[in-house]
């Protein structure tokens, strides 16, 4: 897991000097970004201290020293939500085993009334598929059982998948622009749960399993991404590309509805075909046994 210090050390690395209208005056610089002097004084706090707090020794920081940090980074609004995020978390913290998730009945329903016209999945905090309709499934895992959700100890992660899953990851012709988002969402997912003991593990074992994930990880890259495109290679209809949207419940801010729209007619077609082939008879969409 990610710590504040961390976080913020690889913030200061991408602000240069010039971005934030500090004159050098052709010094040499042993730091790729701004030094932590600079930053202290652009954020108005002392030097002394914002070191102590990149290195985890300051016990603590106030919103308003934290949102001062932020404006000297130039970080936007998710990566300021997740400094916070990080900031709140206490200094001794042990991981712990969260119970299995479980989609509300009003998602499951929801995700019922969207039909299999048009892929939908219901995706966990971890990107565990907690449930998914027929033409979700063929769409994005079709070689995965379709009960698989319904098991909590064999849901289909997406993320994981998408860096250890060959079959998974042959699906996607932009798969590291997919890939870093769902890097990028972790990350921020991170901050907001730092005692999920399975999400530690998941980051542990893609770090230690897929080189590519590492880098990503390693780059710092958070976001709350809610809309995208996949441009797909898939298998059985061959080129699709579609956006995927994300529906947020205020109830159940970790459950995350994602569904997809075509955005050609060939895209179209292909849906449709999918459709057409994933379900001879129409049944509920929620997690299927």
């Amino acid at each position: 897991m990610e710590s504040l210090g961390a976080f913020l050390k690889s913030r200061r690395d991408r602000v240069t000097p010039a971005d934030v209208g500090l004159r050098t005056h052709g010094a040499v610089r042993r730091v790729p970004g701004l030094r932590r002097e600079e930053l202290a004084l652009l954020a108005g706090v002392s030097a002394g201290y914002y070191t102590r707090l990149e290195q985890g020794q300051a016990e603590t920081a106030s919103p308003q020293v934290l949102d001062a940090l932020a404006r000297a980074l130039r970080l936007d609004e998710i990566e300021t939500v997740h400094l916070h995020n990080l900031a709140r978390r206490p200094a001794a913290r042990r991981l712990a085993e969260p119970p299995p998730e479980e989609p509300a009945p009003h998602v499951l329903a929801l995700l019922d009334a969207i039909a299999d016209a048009t892929p939908a999945i219901v995706l966990g905090r971890r990107g565990d598929v907690l449930a998914w309709n027929r033409t979700g499934h063929a769409l994005r895992a079709e070689h995965v059982p379709f009960g698989a959700p319904g098991h909590p100890a064999q849901r289909p992660s997406i993320t994981r998948m998408l860096f250890l899953d060959p079959l998974a990851r042959d699906l996607y012709r932009n798969w590291a622009e997919v890939a870093l988002a769902h890097v990028a969402h972790l990350r921020l997912t991170a901050g907001r749960h730092p005692t999920d003991a399975r999400l530690a593990e998941l980051i542990g074992e893609l770090s230690m399993r897929s080189d590519e994930f590492a880098a990503m990880w390693a780059s710092g890259v958070v976001a709350d991404c809610t809309t995208g495109t996949m441009e797909l290679q898939h298998p059985t209809v061959g080129p699709v590309e579609v956006t995927y949207h994300v529906w947020l419940q205020p109830d159940s801010p970790d459950v995350r509805l994602e569904i997809y729209t075509p955005n050609d007619p060939g895209s179209a077609d292909a849906l449709r075909i999918l459709a057409q082939q994933s379900h001879p008879d129409r049944e509920p969409a929620a997690r299927r046994r």
